[in-house]
């Protein structure tokens, strides 16, 4: 008998169990992005109840707890068991150029959005500069 192996199968295999895959995964999938004066993320949370989601920040660290319970009773003969249970959690660092003191926080339909202003020093501004003969241009800074 012939058997091919592939010495890389269990590592795959462990690798799945403890980062997760597509299907299960072991954080919550985040979209970020800068839209106007605001960065804004975005973290999937379907399943969720709201009532379970904790938000902290410490300095400029934003903490996301938040835990999703199994939606079988106990006594249930489970026939698939695909959708992660647990608590998730995900930090974010921010930069000093993000107020975040004045982050908004809304959840709907599965999806949890952070709002985060971009602070005034942040934001680009027109400088007048003095010319020679008197006349005044201004530059982006």
């Amino acid at each position: 008998m012939l058997m091919r192996t592939d010495p890389f199968r269990d590592l795959d295999r462990l690798t799945q169990q403890v980062f997760g895959t597509v299907a299960r995964p072991t954080t919550m999938p985040m979209d970020a992005y800068r839209s106007g004066d605001e960065f804004v993320v975005k973290f999937d949370l379907p399943g969720v109840d709201p009532e379970t989601i904790d938000l902290d920040i410490e300095r400029n660290v934003v903490s996301i707890h938040a835990e999703r319970t199994p939606s079988a009773p106990e006594d249930a003969e489970l026939i698939a068991n695909e959708r992660p249970t647990g608590t998730f959690s995900r930090q974010l660092f921010l930069g000093d150029t993000l107020e975040a003191d004045r982050i908004d926080a809304s959840y709907d339909a599965g999806v949890l959005t952070l709002r985060i202003p971009v602070a005034e020093q942040a934001k680009p501004r027109k400088i007048p500069i003095a010319g020679g003969s008197g006349t005044r241009k201004a530059l982006r800074g």
